[in-house]
């Protein structure tokens, strides 16, 4: 194939990782708590988007919806449920899949097997012979605004201030006045519009069926044990060399050799560097 078909397959790809892992790298790279619902968090994102588009509001609007309903969602769960898991991995794993499974099978109960669609916007445009879809070139623009964004607040801001004091020494923060239990759930929720917003951005390229968050918690996962703790310093250096991966052996040999290359390029990683690329940055660093 061609060096921009390659590049354009690499954007696409860095997209989708980035978007799907930023939201499960706050709440398990940045708290602790492994959520095994992110994948239905993307979805209810990707399902709310497209019934209110439906309704007729433009597809701004409609992701915007989407992402502060799962925020909000997330932030609900996190006050009953997760609030009484953290320190508790094994057993904030067990209830965050079982948050799943009645998301997804209340969802296909509501709702049904599937989904009608919403077009894609933008339409396409054409180079060296191929076709490419302009929405998706515009997903990789939107992924690197999040991860800029992420910075900025987490740098920036003094929520992101109180947030990484929580998350580095929840104790000290709380014995100097922090109230630790409002910034938790504050981040929870962040990390669940985040998904959601993933889901909504993502709600015009795919088919809506209960089960498609399946497609992103993987690929989430992957990224963000790759990348690992610091989600400001792993999860980008993270989506470029899985993308990297992907894209050369997909373009070489198809999807299937593409998503064999890229777990088998995690294995690697975590072998080589057990921390993550973020630990290996920050020792360079020092």
């Amino acid at each position: 194939m061609s060096t921009i078909v390659f590049l354009y397959q690499f954007a696409d790809n860095f997209a989708f990782l980035v978007l799907c892992a930023v939201g499960l790298a706050i709440i398990f790279g940045m708290m602790g708590v492994i959520n095994l619902a992110h994948g239905e968090f993307i979805m209810l994102g990707a399902y709310i988007t497209a019934v209110t588009a439906h309704f007729g509001l433009p597809l701004v609007v409609a992701i915007v919806v989407g992402t502060i309903s799962v925020a909000l969602i997330g932030s609900v769960l996190e006050r009953l449920i997760i609030r009484h898991l953290y320190r508790r991995p094994l057993d904030s794993i067990i209830a965050t899949w079982g948050i799943s499974l009645i998301i997804s099978q209340g969802m296909l109960i509501m709702a049904g097997p599937t989904l009608a669609g919403i077009p894609t916007p933008f339409g396409s445009v054409t180079a060296g012979g191929f076709t490419f879809s302009v929405y998706r070139l515009f997903l990789v623009a939107v992924a690197i605004a999040v991860l800029g964004a992420l910075y900025y607040v987490f740098v920036h801001t003094r929520y992101g201030v109180y947030a990484r004091a929580t998350i580095q020494d929840p104790d000290i923060a709380r014995a100097l006045g922090l109230n630790t239990d409002v910034m938790y759930g504050l981040t929870f929720a962040f990390g669940a519009g985040l998904a959601g917003l993933t889901g909504a951005l993502y709600a015009p390229t795919m088919t809506l069926v209960p089960t498609m968050g399946g497609g992103f918690v993987v690929p989430a996962f992957v990224t963000v044990i790759v990348g690992g703790g610091d989600v400001l310093v792993g999860t980008a250096p993270a989506g470029g060399v899985l993308s990297i991966v992907q894209s050369a052996l997909t373009s070489q040999f198809g999807t299937l050799i593409g998503q064999v290359g890229l777990l088998l390029a995690v294995v690697v990683t975590i072998r080589v560097l057990p921390k993550g690329i973020s630990d290996w940055i920050i020792r360079k660093k020092a």
